[in-house]
């Protein structure tokens, strides 16, 4: 009988904790880019926790060199360029970090303005890894504002997925930039997954504040137009979001498959659970 491994175990696999994190959709996800046939070359606007892009290295399905990866928040891409750059270092801020772990120390760091991306880097996996029900946030100045998270004992250090994390990205090219700009880098034959902010299921539902510039309605219908744009240039898209009549209508012209996932960023049990996605697909 063949033990299979839970998923946390395997490396490299995303190290912060992202809202709307596609961890357990991965089967599905990968699916389709196995029916998408050979990858060109991979491009993910969206970064955040980077779930399928991890995925894809671990298996084999695409060399990293192949790999664009871009977000419009700069501090994210700063941490992850942090960790290609300096492992080592992170890793060393990190057990720093872990060593002075208190609700004070947690404030302090918070407040800091990092020097450079490894500083940055730990600075924010730390904050990721212990601030409360383990949010990204940012306020409409751009700063980060989660409060302390009263964990026992939060894993603020993973040196083995982090070395496979820096691994992974050492050939991988890391932009910022907005989702839109991804129309002026495609070739037919590419690969493009976008993971938005999800549209709102309900009016107390929304989280869009990775950033300080959030997402709303106007923001998906430019994505709908951008992956039209995709569509018309011979690049396969996948994009996954809520399944809302909003959603429904923006890619109409689209196959839109059905999928469910629970969601639990949130400090209530009651409001956590399955809740019904989109996985949107051009071919």
């Amino acid at each position: 009988m063949t033990t299979r491994l839970p998923r946390r175990l395997f490396v490299p696999r995303p190290f912060l904790k992202w809202v709307g994190g596609k961890g357990q959709l991965l089967n599905e996800l990968l699916a389709q880019v196995d029916r998408a046939g050979k990858l060109h070359r991979y491009h993910e606007p969206f970064l955040g926790g980077g779930a399928l892009f991890f995925e894809l290295v671990r298996t084999g399905r695409m060399p990293a060199a192949k790999a664009i990866l871009s977000d419009n928040n700069a501090n994210l891409i700063a941490v992850y360029r942090g960790v290609r750059e300096d492992v080592d270092r992170v890793i060393a801020l990190l057990l720093e970090h872990k060593r002075k772990h208190s609700e004070p120390h947690y404030y302090d760091v918070r407040a800091m303005n990092p020097k450079d991306d490894i500083e940055q880097a730990a600075r924010i996996i730390y904050l990721n890894k212990t601030g409360y029900n383990g949010l990204y946030r940012e306020n409409s100045q751009g700063k980060y504002n989660v409060p302390f998270g009263r964990y026992k004992n939060p894993g603020i250090c993973d040196e083995d997925n982090l070395r496979a994390v820096a691994k992974a990205l050492q050939r991988a090219k890391l932009e910022v930039r907005h989702f839109a700009k991804v129309l002026d880098c495609v070739e037919a034959g590419d690969f493009v997954y976008f993971d938005p902010p999800y549209h709102p299921v309900s009016k107390t539902a929304s989280f869009t504040s990775y950033d300080k510039g959030g997402f709303g309605e106007d923001g998906q219908r430019q994505l709908a137009k951008v992956a039209e744009g995709l569509d018309a240039r011979g690049v396969r898209v996948v994009l996954s979001n809520s399944m809302t009549p909003l959603i429904r209508e923006l890619y109409a012209k689209f196959t839109i498959d059905e999928v469910f996932a629970n969601r639990n960023v949130n400090s209530r049990a009651d409001r956590r659970g399955k809740i019904s996605e989109a996985l949107i697909r051009n071919f």
